[in-house]
C-alpha cells in the first residue's frame, strides 16, 4: 500500500495483506487483512505509530522513504504482539536515534520478544502525553483489547484516535476509509467476535472512556479508517451489551444419521414456534461464521453422537472455542446419541466452565430416535421458547 495523508501531516505508511487466509495458524481470514501503521510529523518531532508484520516490512520502510524521513523520534507501541511490533527491530537499524515508547508492560514484553534492549524505551503512563512540536500525543492505558499491555494513542489537535486492535477489523481493501458499511459491519463482527468478545467486561469500560474523548477518525491497526466513528463504537456496545435476540445456535456433527435426525426435528420445531435457528454442521463448517453467530443469540445447542463414550472430537473442539469466546449466552443445552454409553454431558459441562449459560436438560437418545426421542426434544423446544419470552 502506497504512503497515504489522513491529515496534515498525519499519513497511513502500513501495509495490505491481500493474500493471507489464516491468522494466529487458527483464526480464518476469507478477507486477508491489513496492517495499519501511521506516521506523524510535528513540527520538531516525528512518530511512528506501530509497524507492521514481519512479511511486510519492505513496504512500510518503502512508505517511509518515499515521505523521505531520513529522522524518526519515537516509534509508539500500542500493542506488543508481533503483527503489530514485528518490524521495530528493523526500523531501529534503519533509525538508531529513536526511542520506542510504550507502557512498562509494553516494554517488557518488546524486550522478551524481540530481544529489544532496555535503554531504547521510554516508559509512559496513563494519561502521559508527547509533545511533537505542534502535535501532541496523549496515551490511554487499554489493557485487555486484547493483551494486557495495550494502550491507545490520541492525536490532541487532530482529534485522532489510534485504538489499535480496538475497533479493527480484516478486510484488505485499497479504500483508506469505510465505503461499505455493510461488508465494513460483517467484517467487524467477525472480529469482535474472534478476538474481543472474551473481554466485554473491559471492552464496556473502554467505550465509557471514549464516551468523554472528541474523536473525529478512528485510525485501528486492521483495515480501513472510521471517519464517521459513532457507526463502529455503537455496534461494539450492542455487540458488548448484555442483549442477546431470540435466537438458538445449533452445532452438530452426525456419524450415521441418528444425531441429524434429532437436529432436523429440533431445529423444525423452533421454526414453526417462531424462534430463529442458525444451525451449524461442523465438518462444513467456517468457525469465524460461528463465532458471529455466537455474538448475539440466547441459546447454544451441542449436538453430537457418542464416541469412544465422549464427544465427537469436533463437537469437544467447537465447546473449547464458544468456552474461550465466552459469549453473552443465556441458555445452553445439548442433543446426542448412543450405542451403548457414555458421558457426553459431563464431559460438556467440564469444556464449557466459562459460560455462564443455565444448563437445560439434555435430550439423550440411545440408536434411532422414536416417538419417545422426539417427545424430549418436543420438551426442550417448549422450555427454550418459555425462557425466551422473557429475554
Amino acid at each position: 500500500m502506497a504512503a497515504r495523508e489522513i491529515r496534515p501531516g498525519v499519513y497511513h505508511v502500513g501495509a495490505i495483506d491481500w493474500d493471507r487466509r489464516l491468522f494466529d495458524e487458527f483464526i480464518p481470514l476469507p478477507d486477508g487483512t491489513s496492517y495499519n501503521a501511521y506516521l506523524i510529523k510535528g513540527s520538531t518531532k516525528t512518530a511512528l505509530i506501530d509497524t507492521v508484520d514481519p512479511t511486510k516490512e519492505a513496504e512500510l520502510l518503502k512508505n517511509l522513504k518515499k515521505l523521505e524521513i531520513d529522522r524518526l523520534d519515537y516509534i509508539v507501541s500500542n500493542h506488543s504482539e508481533q503483527d503489530h511490533s514485528g518490524c521495530i527491530p528493523r526500523i531501529l537499524e534503519e533509525y538508531p536515534n529513536a526511542k520506542v515508547v510504550t507502557n512498562a508492560k509494553g516494554a517488557k514484553m518488546l524486550q522478551e520478544l524481540l530481544l529489544i534492549d532496555e535503554q531504547k524505551f521510554i516508559v509512559i503512563k496513563d494519561e502521559e502525553t508527547l509533545s511533537l512540536g505542534d502535535k501532541t500525543l496523549e496515551f490511554m492505558s487499554a489493557p485487555w483489547v486484547h493483551w494486557p499491555e495495550t494502550i491507545f494513542t490520541y492525536l490532541r489537535e487532530l482529534k485522532i484516535l489510534f485504538s489499535c486492535d480496538f475497533l479493527g477489523s480484516h478486510l484488505a481493501t485499497s479504500s483508506l476509509y469505510v465505503n461499505d458499511p455493510g461488508k465494513m459491519s460483517i467484517a467487524a463482527k467477525r472480529y469482535y467476535a474472534e478476538i474481543m468478545m472474551p473481554f466485554r467486561a473491559h471492552i464496556n469500560k473502554h467505550l465509557e472512556k471514549l464516551a468523554d474523548l472528541d474523536v473525529e477518525i478512528v485510525a485501528p491497526s486492521h483495515g480501513p479508517l472510521y471517519d464517521a466513528p459513532d457507526s463502529i463504537i455503537d455496534m461494539y456496545k450492542d455487540w458488548a451489551g448484555d442483549d442477546v435476540s431470540n435466537e438458538v445456535v445449533v452445532v452438530y456433527v452426525s456419524m450415521h444419521g441418528s444425531t441429524r435426525t434429532l437436529v432436523d426435528y429440533f431445529v423444525d420445531s423452533l421454526i414453526t414456534k417462531g424462534v430463529e435457528v442458525k444451525p451449524f454442521n461442523l465438518s462444513r463448517t467456517d468457525i469465524g461464521e460461528l463465532a458471529i453467530a455466537l455474538v448475539d443469540t440466547a441459546t447454544l445447542v451441542v449436538a453430537s453422537p457418542m464416541v469412544l463414550a465422549g464427544l465427537h472430537p469436533t463437537v469437544a473442539h467447537a465447546a473449547i472455542i464458544a468456552n474461550a469466546l465466552r459469549p453473552k449466552l443465556k441458555f445452553m443445552s445439548m442433543l446426542g446419541s448412543f450405542g451403548w454409553g457414555g458421558k457426553m454431558v459431563d464431559q460438556l459441562s467440564g469444556l464449557t466452565t466459562n459460560l455462564k449459560a443455565e444448563m437445560l436438560e439434555p435430550v439423550i437418545v440411545k440408536g434411532s430416535p422414536g416417538k419417545e426421542g422426539f417427545d424430549q426434544v418436543d420438551r426442550l423446544v417448549s422450555d427454550i421458547v418459555e425462557r425466551h419470552r422473557d429475554l
